[in-house]
């Protein structure tokens, strides 16, 4: 889930609960020829706080965002170890006090149809969180973090238009979707949706539920959670990996829907859901509330990374102690990714190859 009151957020609708334009950075987007280091290992936490990490990989660059709560900033490396010395760049500040101003969350950066795009979730300002929706910026520059931001104002599904969070982009089949975590206008119950995309801001067709808590490990609340959607792919299978369970829960978990590459995504049919999660908390390598992630290359192609925020001591909520962590996972025989378990912070990890 985004954010550090986002705790508050369900206020308005369950209970009390606590807690949860332009910028002057003008690097240039020629893929970077970073200087030697003769450190071959780097340790987690990656940056003190980061709750809701993303990651995007363009042009020999990696490009990263997480909830700031006020604003959109964005850090851009060439190297994903090197994330704690380098700087952000503001690349969006709301106006005061208008409808998308208050509560920034899971802000993801994509590259769709030659031009930069934000998907975020934001509300009013205040602790009224009822009014969380998702909303689209777009940058025309070749580098996300120079040029000019424009809002394009909510994404939504106009015959559906209730509390909505989290929004990512699956691209299947020559079409593009749209998938969030939402509430049905009946509970307060979080479910992941999807709906077909005619342009990068905008829903066609019906909205249709893909997953909702059904397991003992989906349920640990309230609020019962589905939320954080993320694509990975790998050969001929597609997976729709979630975050489970209330978000200041040290319980909070990833699962994992699974399709063939060419299924059409709108059919729950078409999902396989593990019953099981597929990463969690390890009180042991001091790793609670894992969740919300994103998945990345390394720089030499060769391995696959998540990335992912967790608490690193028991009871922390869902607030700004949430730390960015990443670590490399490897496949299992029938194709489906395998997560692990979460490496212990400050224990030393061989850094992505090429790097």
């Amino acid at each position: 889930m985004s954010l550090s009151i986002k705790n508050l957020r369900w206020v308005p609708l369950l209970l009390a609960l606590s807690l949860a334009g332009c910028n002057s950075s003008e690097q240039g987007n020629s893929p970077p020829n970073p200087p030697p280091t003769t450190a071959t290992t780097f340790t987690n936490p990656l940056l003190p706080s980061g709750p809701d990490p993303w990651v995007y990989q363009k042009d020999g660059f990696y490009y990263y965002l997480h909830t700031t709560n006020t604003s959109l900033r964005i850090w851009k490396t060439a190297r994903m170890s090197d994330l704690g010395t380098t700087p952000s760049v503001l690349a969006w500040s709301p106006t005061p006090g208008g409808p998308a101003s208050g509560n920034l969350w899971a802000p993801e950066l994509h590259f769709l149809e030659g031009k930069w795009y934000i998907y975020y979730t934001a509300g009013p300002p205040g602790s009224d969180l009822g009014q969380q929706r998702t909303w689209v910026l777009e940058n025309t520059a070749a580098d996300p973090t120079t040029g000019t931001w424009t809002d394009k104002g909510r994404i939504f599904n106009p015959s559906a238009d209730f509390w909505a969070i989290d929004g990512t982009v699956l691209e299947q089949n020559n079409k593009r979707y749209f998938i969030w975590s939402g509430h049905n206008g009946l509970d307060g119950v979080q479910r992941i949706y999807i709906s077909e995309m005619s342009n990068p801001w905008t829903l066609v067709g019906p909205r249709v539920e893909l997953s909702r808590p059904e397991f003992n490990w989906e349920n640990v609340g309230p609020p019962y959670v589905n939320e954080g959607p993320e694509i990975l792919k790998r050969g001929d299978k597609t997976f729709l990996v979630y975050s489970a369970s209330f978000c200041g829960s040290d319980q909070y978990a990833l699962g994992m829907l699974t399709a063939t590459s060419t299924a059409d995504p709108l059919l729950p049919a078409s999902w396989k859901k593990s019953t099981t999660p597929v990463f969690s908390q390890n009180p042991a390598n001091r790793a609670y509330a894992t969740g919300h992630n994103g998945f990345f290359k390394s720089r030499d192609g060769q391995e696959d990374w998540i990335i992912y925020h967790a608490n690193s001591n028991p009871n922390e909520g869902c607030v700004e102690k949430r730390n960015p962590r990443m670590q490399k996972f490897t496949w299992n025989a029938d194709g489906t990714p395998n997560f692990g378990v979460p490496v212990a912070i400050g224990v030393p990890i061989t850094k992505p190859s090429g790097e």
